[in-house]
């Protein structure tokens, strides 16, 4: 269509595309959707219904997030296609123009290497916690360096990681995703069988808490849940893959993906709350026995999903080193394989970079367990402000009736307001628990 054009001149400029032939199918990229989601933040679901206040506060709160979450996704495969783009920053950056789209850049950069730290981190807990158990030892005796976590998370991360996130295309996630689905869904499965039979050797508090201590607590809980539904951030690769990119159809895609997401958060959250109330921990599996098989089984599987999830965040973590290399590089001298960004050259040495540097990250740095609330911030604004803003700009060069384009719009600074909104708080909240 000529609209978006003379809107907006150059929009459709050199558009990137996605891929030659896109090849995801639907159930493909709803399981790609639902793992992206599904990663680290499901073992802090228990923890926040018991921040929010009991089952009730924290079901509402995760309701009207979900409304803006599933908006968030229409609204970025709506602006994929307006835009051309193939990737969630060149999206902000085709619609809202090039400064918004570095500030995009940014905070992609920082938040996907945040998650990727908090990955290797929750693996190597995992595997600590599996060797422990495996190789038990006395007290003063050192454990068996083969069992250390530096090596094992190296050898993990050398051996299955890289290789699993050295792929070109995302499509190729839909087969370790249905594994890593799987994974969650066994974990979410023994919480809920474990209250209904009891963890052996507990004593746990039988009264869990019922009204929220203040309505900030309520508040408090949305980084939290940022932090568990995120998925924008691929959103817009997923879309792209995909062999039909029809709108409706992106939207069924999305609210399955996310209902899906929700049903297995819910799971976890409210049973993990009811088994252990207010003395459940901000890791549900620290709750458990270290010696329950069954608990061990879960950890294992969990690592697994978690393991899944990393080569998602890589990918697009990649896409915006390589639009920078493409940007500066490509107009270098030498062979065109040395310098395509999307070639294996340039693709194999951005990812063992990426690998590299957040599994040293993970290995020397401190505790990031701290930072959480700020990476849910972050992710506000992959959810809420870039989608918002692009609603706004998107139908500005879009043919729209009147009415229509002002509910759009309204609805565009509604949701830049509520994310604004959940960074400021949960920046707020963070810093005062860092300082």
């Amino acid at each position: 269509p000529e609209g978006p054009a003379r809107g907006r001149p150059g929009l459709r400029e050199k558009p990137v595309p996605a891929a030659a032939s896109p090849t995801l199918s639907s159930l493909g990229a709803v399981f790609i959707l639902l793992k992206s989601a599904l990663g680290a933040g499901l073992l802090n679901f228990p923890w926040a219904f018991y921040k929010a206040g009991g089952v009730v506060p924290a079901f509402l709160v995760e309701l009207v997030s979900l409304v803006f979450l599933i908006s968030g996704l229409v609204i970025l495969g709506y602006a994929a296609s307006i835009s051309g783009q193939a990737t969630y920053q060149g999206v902000v950056g085709g619609l809202c123009g090039p400064t918004v789209g570095k500030l995009c850049e940014a905070c992609f950069i920082v938040n996907l290497l945040m998650i990727s730290v908090a990955f290797l981190r929750v693996i190597g807990d995992q595997l600590e916690k599996l060797s422990d158990f495996l190789l038990p030892s006395a007290p003063p005796a050192p454990p068996p360096w083969y069992a250390d976590q530096r090596f094992t998370l190296t050898l993990l991360s050398a051996l299955v990681i890289l290789p699993l996130s050295a792929p070109r295309e995302i499509g190729v996630q839909k087969y370790t995703s249905i594994l890593g689905t799987l994974a969650a869904c066994y974990l979410a499965l023994v919480i809920v069988v474990q209250y209904y039979l009891g963890p052996q050797g507990l004593v746990h508090e039988t009264r869990p808490a019922l009204r929220p201590s203040s309505w900030t607590s309520v508040f408090s809980v949305f980084p939290t849940i940022c932090f568990g539904f995120q998925c924008h951030e691929a959103a817009v690769s997923i879309y792209r893959s995909m062999r039909n990119q029809s709108l409706s159809h992106w939207a069924l895609v999305s609210v399955l993906s996310l209902l899906a997401c929700c049903l297995i958060y819910s799971l976890t959250g409210v049973y993990g709350f009811l088994t252990f109330g207010t003395e459940v921990s901000a890791d549900i599996l620290m709750s458990y026995p270290g010696n329950d098989v069954v608990v061990i089984v879960a950890r294992a599987l969990f690592g697994v999903s978690i393991v899944t999830v990393y080569p998602i965040a890589l990918f697009l973590g990649r896409s915006v080193m390589q639009d920078f290399w493409r940007r500066s590089c490509c107009r270098a001298r030498g062979p065109r394989t040395l310098v395509e960004p999307s070639g294996p050259w340039v693709r194999g040495l951005l990812t063992v970079l990426w690998v590299a540097v957040t599994l040293a990250m993970a290995l020397f740095l401190p505790d990031l367990s701290e930072i959480i609330g700020i990476i849910g911030g972050i992710s506000s604004f992959f959810i809420f402000i870039f989608p918002g803003l692009c609603l706004i700009c998107a139908v500005g060069v879009e043919p729209i009736a009147p009415r229509v384009k002002c509910c759009l719009e309204v609805w565009g600074v509604v949701s830049v307001l509520v994310g604004t909104f959940i960074f400021g708080q949960s920046t707020v909240a963070a810093a005062l628990e860092l300082f």
